[in-house]
């Protein structure tokens, strides 16, 4: 029953051509509980019935957002009744699987896009952080155990004097650690569907800049690495990035042929495109992107590195190696010279 009285508020809704203040309030109210009392497949039907509706009041909007996934996919990706805030806060609150298709809508904000990096990012920190804390050695428990009686001073002085002894025998017998294993190159995870999906919407909206900061983003390097793959004419260097990322064929046939349209020229019935991606393999491209950031990071760090002493420096001339020898310096006339004016 609340199904059909769900479907009835809708409908009535979509038939106002320009609803008015008092409407939208009355509809908002109405929606909530019997949108969250519905089946799912009543809230799906809606969802797509409101995806295409222009004037859907943002607590409704929120609503049908946050709901799971299988219901509120075509209202993310349709909708266009949605303002950035609605989007940015349903990106921070709910999975990756909600930025995902609020990634696939035609037309982003620049606003919505860095919600979209942040939670990309913010999503990694954990998982990375976990890795660290697995990886690093437990430490031994230095600190000094009171006997189990702390009001003998002899029992407690002993002790300490016992750990002195062995601390200073472990000195004497210490051995030197050995050297630290190379550290691999920086690693290079798949494509995640949300950075393939804002890859693919900035090639076919031709924008660049966007499509370059994605590019690094996913690669987890600077943006002037994005923008350095982007600036080569050939479009190899953008092939290499791809296949390392394990991005699939076809989309990385699409964006290849978005910003090099001399790839789309057909050749023995194929597309020069094809050509390129076949003739690239994955542990190679890896390979050739991990001495792209690696490079990228020793070029960071000679940037930051100013040296004070330059072996060009100027001599200070308060120094005394720096003034001109006493014995060159140019002799002065101690004879009486003319006074100004005559002789008196």
């Amino acid at each position: 029953m609340k199904d059909v009285v769900l479907m009835a508020t809708v409908t009535g809704f979509e038939g106002l051509r320009h609803p008015r203040r008092n409407d939208l309030k009355q509809f908002a109210e109405l929606f909530d509980p019997l949108f969250s009392a519905s089946s799912d497949e009543a809230r799906r039907q809606t969802a797509a019935a409101l995806s295409q509706c222009p004037h859907v009041p943002q607590s409704v909007a929120l609503q049908i957002g946050n709901a799971p996934i299988s219901i509120a996919a075509i209202f993310l990706t349709r909708s266009t009744s949605m303002n950035d805030a609605t989007l940015m806060e349903i990106i921070r609150t709910q999975g990756p699987a909600h930025a995902t298709a609020i990634a696939r809508r035609e037309n982003l904000s620049v606003h919505v896009v860095d919600a979209l990096v942040e939670r990309r990012q913010t999503a990694t920190a954990p998982a990375n952080q976990q890795e660290e804390e697995a990886s690093r050695p437990a430490q031994p428990d230095m600190r000094l155990r009171e006997p189990a009686s702390p009001g003998s001073t002899e029992m407690r002085l002993l002790r300490e004097e016992q750990l002195r002894t062995e601390i200073k025998s472990l000195a004497r017998t210490a051995v030197p650690a050995p050297a630290p294993a190379a550290q691999p190159g920086p690693a290079i995870e798949p494509i995640n569907a949300l950075h393939e999906a804002l890859l693919v919407r900035f090639a076919r909206s031709s924008e660049a800049n966007l499509f370059a900061a994605s590019l690094a983003a996913a690669l987890s390097a600077g943006p002037e690495l994005g923008e350095r793959i982007l600036l080569d004419i050939s479009g190899q260097q953008l092939a290499i990035a791809l296949t390392a990322l394990e991005m699939p064929p076809e989309d990385s046939l699409f964006v290849l042929s978005a910003f090099y349209p001399d790839l789309t020229e057909r050749h023995a019935g194929t597309t020069r495109g094809d050509i390129l991606l076949d003739s690239l393999d994955l542990p190679a491209s890896r390979a050739r992107v991990q001495s792209w950031l690696q490079a990228e990071q020793e070029e960071k760090s000679a940037a930051t590195y100013q040296p004070h002493l330059a072996p060009d420096r100027t001599p200070d001339p308060r120094q005394p190696a720096a003034r001109p020898d006493a014995s060159a310096r140019r002799p002065v006339d101690t004879r009486k010279t003319r006074a100004f004016g005559r002789d008196r």
